[in-house]
């Protein structure tokens, strides 16, 4: 048996039914499953695996039985993602899609062994085994194979050589190289493996009640660091990995990672992926010596994950010669968080804790680090240790760097391809200029499933954007057809996802579920529409020239359509020709917003939205939902009246979120005047530079592509 094996045996765990005895010899139907132990008390699995036990399982009303190396026990499912539909969860089925994660609360198990989790996802190839329990060859019992994690095909990681066998779902897969768990065995492909990266774990802390995750990642590193610093504990993660290590390999060695990531774990949580993507980008920057950009799409969650993304940064361009760079990151980020914990929650950092940690920054940067860095790392603790420090709100330390700015998230849909196919992706935009992208579909989807598809990589763009106190901007970049597309109403969550029911008209009980997540994102967030076509090209000077004027307002109404004026359709009028839309919107004046009681994506909004957008307008509202015509005068002198409180273009944002929320209450949309459903194209040139590229579909493999 392998040293590594040795480590992963006494943390595997069966997951049975739960009764009186749980024998490997019991009923086949009393066996679901394989789990590890990631905590003292806390154990990981599939959900499709404690999904055998049905909705009492899901609603906590049952237990699920554990049996491992150190006795027999009951646990409760805490978290899991996802969770079956209501209709399946009595049969135990469900749609298991990925992560089909499941964390599990382990009563008496507190002194369970427990395996080590990568701090990041796997470098692929990998070689690896995989363990786990299973009734394959006979008799239940432990099972472990040898393969490769070959690929990823979405969120699954690839498998090749030994694949999961049935029982094996839930088991941990380990690299063998670096002597890590990166992935949990999931199921069989045809000829591969699929397995569930342990980053995975991330999509829990979105699930509510995910916060106990920062208690369950914080016990992992405490009882591996005591293990560690236990006299006669025997073989260990940290020492095996320290044997698997090149001799004289430069960077962070497994030992000082355990202590560092032992005092993190000591620090209060970070409040989400942006704080740690700062000092992250704040260290690489100053080690690396250049004006370095990397935007982070990892959906950090821990300090740890932080000073993971630092490992190997000696690989980084033209210095690959210099192998402390990796360390002098690690070392400097570890400071930064320090320093950032007693200014952003001081009343939540244990002053001796606190110490303990500088004063092992201290002693490594004194040993390892750079001149540079290191004087750079003790201007940060002196910072901390003194006895006054400056709180924000107040006065802002000399040495602490400048707030960052989050990023906003483009969503650019695509000219329909394959018929009525809308390619699509989403990506981040930093500082107004560097881009990262985090999904694509290039086959595209239908008008009617563009929300479906793109609720989940909006919501995980949405929270690596925010930061701080910026909240992510929604930009969609939209073909002219789908400008009256509802993304102000769309919800990163489906309806009907709360705690509460309907009641009659749709209306929602005062149980119901409601936070930031559910609500519609024009209800919380600024969302631009702007226009694709444009955006694919230089910018034309009149546009330049109105973006500016809009800029400094004021800002007034102009008709979009010249027989739609401010007092409504005129009755019997002549539509206005292209060509006269044309005359009348180039001479009106820059700072002039055309207004349409109307939808624009086809007819003859449409048209007169073209003209607009190509004599330079950069700002339009419009009314993007049916309704009578006699409503038209209450639109436009609403409209009339939201141009005048905004005053300039930036003003709009505040007050289109005040008049939808409005909107979206009969009572006060009665009792104020408020009428339709309001949408606005707001589009600066220059943001990001021409803004779009042109989408080149994939040739199609055949109909199954479909």
């Amino acid at each position: 048996m392998s040293a590594l094996e040795d480590l992963v045996r006494p943390s595997l765990a069966r997951i049975v039914a739960p009764g009186d005895g749980y024998a490997p010899e019991r009923g086949e139907d009393e066996y679901w499953g394989s789990g590890f132990f990631i905590a003292p008390g806390w154990l990981l699995t599939c959900a499709h695996v404690v999904g055998k036990g049905g909705a009492e399982v899901w609603r906590s009303r049952s237990p699920v039985g554990v049996t491992w190396q150190g006795g027999t026990t009951t646990g409760e499912v805490v978290l899991a993602k996802p969770r079956p539909e209501p209709a399946h969860a009595h049969a135990g089925r469900g749609r298991w899609d990925f992560p089909d994660i499941a964390l599990v609360r382990v009563h008496g198990a507190e002194d369970a062994r427990c395996i080590w989790l990568s701090d990041r996802a796997p470098t692929i190839p990998a070689p690896v085994s995989l363990h786990g329990w299973s009734r394959q060859t006979g008799a239940l019992g432990l099972r472990h194979g040898v393969g490769e994690a070959s690929g990823r095909d979405g969120k699954a990681l690839l498998l090749t050589g030994a694949l999961p066998v049935e029982g094996l779902s839930g088991g941990p897969v380990v690299d063998l190289r670096h002597g890590s768990v990166i992935a949990m065995n999931k199921g069989v492909r045809q000829t591969e493996g699929a397995a569930v990266p342990v980053t995975a774990l991330r999509e829990l802390y979105d699930v509510r009640g995910g916060d106990i995750l920062h208690t369950v990642m914080r016990e992992h590193d405490l009882h591996h660091l005591a293990r560690f610093n236990r006299p006669g504990a025997g073989t260990d993660w940290t020492r095996v990995q320290t044997e698997l290590r090149d001799p004289g390999a430069p960077g962070l060695t497994p030992a000082q990672r355990l202590h560092l990531y032992g005092h993190l774990a000591q620090l209060p949580p970070p409040s989400g992926p942006g704080e740690i993507a700062d000092l992250v980008q704040e260290a690489k920057s100053r080690v690396v010596q250049s004006d370095f950009r990397s935007p982070f799409p990892e959906d950090l969650r821990t300090w740890r994950e932080g000073a993971a993304l630092l490992h190997g940064l000696r690989d980084l361009g033209d210095k690959a010669g210099r192998p402390e760079l990796d360390l002098d990151a690690v070392l400097l980020y570890a400071a930064k968080a320090a320093l950032h914990t007693v200014l952003a929650r001081p009343g939540d950092t244990d002053p001796e804790r606190l110490r303990d940690f500088t004063r092992w920054i201290e002693e490594q940067a004194v040993l390892y680090a750079q001149p540079v860095i290191r004087e750079d790392i003790a201007r940060l603790l002196d910072d901390v240790r003194k006895p006054e420090v400056p709180r924000f709100g107040g006065a802002v330390l000399a040495s602490e760097p400048p707030a960052r700015t989050g990023a906003d998230v483009l969503v650019d849909i695509g000219e329909p391809v394959y018929g009525e196919r809308y390619p699509l992706s989403v990506r981040l935009l930093y500082d107004g200029r560097d881009v990262t992208p985090l999904y694509s579909n290039d086959l595209g989807v239908r008008r009617h499933e563009l929300q479906e598809h793109l609720r989940e990589p909006l919501a995980e763009a949405l929270r690596l954007g925010d930061r701080g106190e910026h909240l992510a901007v929604v930009e969609a970049f939209l073909p002219r057809a789908l400008l009256d597309e509802p993304i102000d109403e769309w919800r990163l969550v489906p309806e009907g996802d709360g705690d509460g029911a309907a009641g009659e008209g749709g209306e929602y009980e005062e149980t119901d579920f409601f936070d930031e997540q559910s609500m519609p994102l024009g209800l919380r967030r600024t969302v631009l529409l702007r226009d694709r076509r444009r955006n694919a090209k230089p910018p034309i000077p009149e546009w330049r020239r109105r973006w500016t004027a809009t800029e400094r307002g004021p800002l007034s109404g102009i008709p979009l359509r010249g027989e739609s004026t401010d007092t409504g359709h005129a009755s019997g009028a002549r539509r206005e020709s292209r060509y006269g839309t044309l005359r009348r919107l180039s001479g009106s004046g820059d700072g002039c917003v055309p207004v349409f009681c109307g939808p624009v994506g086809s007819g003859a909004g449409r048209q007169a939205m073209d003209v607009a957008l190509a004599a330079g307008h950069p700002l339009v509202l419009w009314r993007r939902d049916g309704h009578d015509h006699d409503e038209c005068r209450t639109f436009h002198r609403s409209a009339a009246r939201l141009l005048s409180l905004a005053g300039r273009a930036e003003g709009l944002h505040a007050h289109v979120r005040d008049l939808r929320i409005g909107a979206s209450d009969p009572d006060i949309a009665l009792s104020e005047g408020l009428t339709g459903r309001i949408a606005v194209l707001y589009d600066p040139p220059d943001r990001p530079p021409y803004g779009t590229e042109t989408m080149r579909p994939p040739p199609l493999a055949g109909p199954q592509a479909l």
